[in-house]
């Protein structure tokens, strides 16, 4: 059946329908590639904090991970520990360190690593004492936004911080009332004595698909399968018919009576 002139002329025009629903499926995936774009942002070049974050605000997309220069000084006493802090592979404990803008604006100072708590705790007792005269120091690092509150477990340390939380840190801050603050910390690049700098890549860049063109590229190898399978079905179809028709005169042959007129 599949040999006769008429359904070889079908199978040739389903291919050339197949032919052409794969070239456009080919079309919309080259679109989808073409138009996917790498989300490439400036995070590596040092920019001013308050012309990228407003104070008492969320933090903008674009300076996540920004680094970013300021002015100020430390509050001395504000000094406070974060545990299970990550450093590569190892985990240890961050020092945090209140500080202050020359615009007087409230933001946490990641000043450093430590392996083990005595060490954490040890560089924060000596930050106390050096803080004290409060003089003006410019702090470079980069500037994420602040995480949320985590309660400690259940019979731990009831002042255990496992985060950077403006909102947990603000209860903790000395004589703080209503003062600005940015929502943020700062991941100092210039680690204070006794600590090891916090290790701080740059951002993977982010890759953007258009998965509605992929999505549409899929639909036409779908509709190019749908076109031979239709051809095949087609054929099935007429040798059922044409086994049913010979059935159907063998009967009647049987019967004595004409067989019915070929179609």
């Amino acid at each position: 059946m599949m040999l006769r002139p008429r359904w070889v002329g079908a199978l040739v025009l389903a291919l050339a329908i197949a032919a052409a629903f794969a070239l456009l499926g080919q079309w919309q995936l080259d679109r989808a590639i073409a138009s996917a774009q790498v989300e490439e942002r400036t995070t590596e070049e040092v920019v001013v904090l308050a012309d990228v974050v407003s104070p008492d605000g969320p933090t903008p997309t674009a300076a996540e991970a920004q680094l970013v220069t300021l002015t100020g000084h430390y509050v001395a006493g504000d000094e406070q520990l974060v545990a299970e802090a990550h450093q590569d592979s190892a985990i240890g404990w961050w020092v945090v360190s209140r500080f202050v803008t020359t615009d007087d604006i409230t933001l946490p100072i990641v000043r450093g690593w430590a392996a083990t708590e005595d060490k954490a705790r040890e560089a924060a007792d000596e930050l106390a004492v050096s803080d004290q005269d409060g003089a003006t120091v410019t702090v470079t690092g980069r500037f994420l936004s602040s995480n949320a509150p985590v309660l400690p477990p259940a019979g731990g340390d009831p002042h255990l911080m496992t985060t950077v939380s403006v909102a947990a840190l603000i209860n903790l801050w000395t004589d703080f009332t209503d003062q600005s603050v940015y929502f943020g910390y700062v991941l100092d690049s210039a680690a204070a004595p006794g600590l090891e700098a916090v290790h701080s890549p740059p951002p993977e860049e982010e890759l953007s698909v258009n998965w509605l063109n992929i999505f549409y590229a899929a639909e036409w190898i779908v509709f190019a399968g749908f076109a031979v399978f239709l051809w095949y079905r087609l054929v099935r179809d007429a040798v059922e018919r044409e086994e049913e028709e010979a059935q159907q005169a063998a009967l009647a042959v049987t019967a004595g009576s004409p067989p019915p007129p070929a179609t």
